[in-house]
């Protein structure tokens, strides 16, 4: 093989090299430009949350959902309450009355008091919530079919956010109740209030309360907390 032959192989050789390092560099270069867009997003994500649910909790209840005219809401339903002070241990199969209940035996441990929303996957049992309502809380207990609507089950949330009226005192739910939970609820309803009244406006009797509406609204939800205010309640103090 001549000289001129072995040059020749020896700069296309090179020349290879130099190609396949530069297209090493571009890979190499474009990883990274991936990897520090991810990174920004994972960074971004949270900080755009947190501004957003300081916008929602400026805003108020009546703002999210249907109107309360539009919300399908039938009368609230009156139960006669029972169960005050009465715990049972935890884990004991505890058969309410009513669906969703309003009152009744419930478990010595409240949901944590910090936490507004649950869903299905981190809610507590259901005789934990009936303690709530016996310090005053009105929950919104959301169905199955709500459940499966990922759109509903934001805007529920975003409610438990957002700024409550005066008469709730903080003492607020949303949580989801199944079909295993307790009986069935009136066709096509899929939202529900309840609240457990004390005795504060002169009753000699304790009544237990609920409302079923066919959509989330915020405003039917906040005409229901003005009715039961927080301070009407077996045990107010605490929470």
């Amino acid at each position: 093989m001549g000289k001129s032959q072995k040059q020749s192989r020896r700069e296309l050789v090179e020349k290879m090299q130099r190609d396949q390092a530069r297209g090493d560099k571009v890979r190499t270069r474009m990883i990274i430009a991936a990897c520090m867009v991810v990174g920004l997003a994972i960074i971004a994500y949270p900080a755009i949350k947190l501004i957003q649910d300081s916008q929602t909790r400026n805003q108020s209840i009546t703002d999210l959902g249907v109107k309360a005219s539009e919300a399908s809401c039938d009368a609230v339903i009156d139960d006669k309450a029972s169960g005050t002070q009465d715990h049972q241990p935890d884990g004991t199969m505890i058969p309410y009355p009513v669906s969703p209940p309003s009152s009744g035996p419930h478990y010595a441990t409240w949901a944590p008091l910090s936490k507004k929303f649950y869903a299905d996957s981190d809610r507590p049992p259901v005789p934990n919530l009936v303690h709530n309502l016996e310090h005053g809380y009105t929950i919104l207990w959301y169905n199955e079919k709500t459940m499966n609507d990922k759109d509903q089950v934001a805007l529920v949330e975003k409610i438990s956010k957002a700024k409550l009226p005066d008469s709730a005192n903080t003492k607020f739910i949303a949580a989801p109740f199944k079909a295993s939970d307790g009986g069935a609820w009136p066709k096509d309803k899929n939202i529900a209030f309840s609240h457990w009244s004390g005795n504060a406006q002169g009753q000699t009797t304790a009544f237990g309360h609920r409302q079923f509406c066919g959509s989330v609204s915020g405003e039917a939800l906040k005409n229901f907390m003005d009715k039961y205010p927080a301070l009407d309640a077996q045990e107010p103090n605490g929470g």
